[in-house]
């Protein structure tokens, strides 16, 4: 089974988690300056926003019996590759007790996965995937009292996708990597809301897991000795409402 070196993928992440923390500590200091905003806001039964993420992600493979065989004898290693992403999408929030809201994140993104085929003549060969999606995750979001204005949550829930289009859409058949146009992700990730006069802005980091195999049935050269493709994307938000 080959699996995504995902914590040190998390290093490549670290720079831009980092730039996240300075600007919210600088928010902080300079919300701090003032006193309590919007007192009210978290009273509100459901509230709207919208957000903009940025993510990266990639394929989480498992090789079958086949790779083992004579039938692919020249296949050294197939290798995910992680690739860049972003996405926007709107916020709808439910309001269910002090501390627990329920929300709805509808949202487009944008992906572009890839799979690197190395070969015992050491050629390489990379086969990329784009593709729109349209995606609507559904997650409890628990809160921490509020300090002042600032307060931390946690959020987990799902997020079934739907692919819409691609470049690789007229790219099927044999001699391509066919993916299934749905998929579902187990969600998980934490952020801090920060209150200002006017809004409510929350830096947040969430990781993302596919469930299923996003790899298609139909009979390809390049999924021959694949058993199974899930996906993981690291994601960072950042919500307005």
């Amino acid at each position: 089974m080959q699996k995504p070196y995902f914590w040190n993928k998390l290093n490549i992440q670290g720079a831009k988690i980092a730039a996240i923390v300075v600007f919210s500590l600088v928010s902080y200091q300079a919300l701090s300056q003032y006193g309590v905003n919007n007192p009210y806001y978290d009273n509100r039964k459901v509230a709207y926003g919208f957000l903009i993420g940025l993510h990266s992600t990639a394929y989480r493979l498992e090789y079958n019996e086949a790779f083992v065989t004579n039938q692919l004898d020249t296949v050294h290693s197939i290798l995910p590759k992680w690739s860049p992403g972003f996405s926007l999408g709107f916020i709808v929030n439910l309001n269910l007790n002090e501390y627990l809201d329920l929300r709805t994140l509808p949202k487009v993104a944008f992906y572009e996965r890839s799979l690197e085929y190395n070969y015992t003549n050491e050629l390489q060969q990379t086969k990329l995937k784009e593709s729109t999606v349209v995606e609507l995750p559904i997650v409890l979001k628990y809160k921490s009292a509020r300090r002042g204005n600032v307060r931390m949550y946690t959020v987990g829930g799902i997020k079934p996708g739907f692919k819409t289009s691609g470049r690789s859409d007229l790219d099927t058949g044999l001699e391509t990597l066919n993916i299934v146009r749905t998929n579902l992700s187990a969600e998980l990730g934490f952020g801090f809301d920060l209150y200002f006069p006017l809004f409510k802005f929350s830096p947040e980091i969430r990781f993302s897991k596919g469930l299923i195999n996003v790899l298609s049935d139909e009979p390809s050269i390049y999924s021959a000795g694949i058993e199974r493709l899930r996906t993981n994307t690291i994601n960072i938000y950042l919500l307005f409402q």
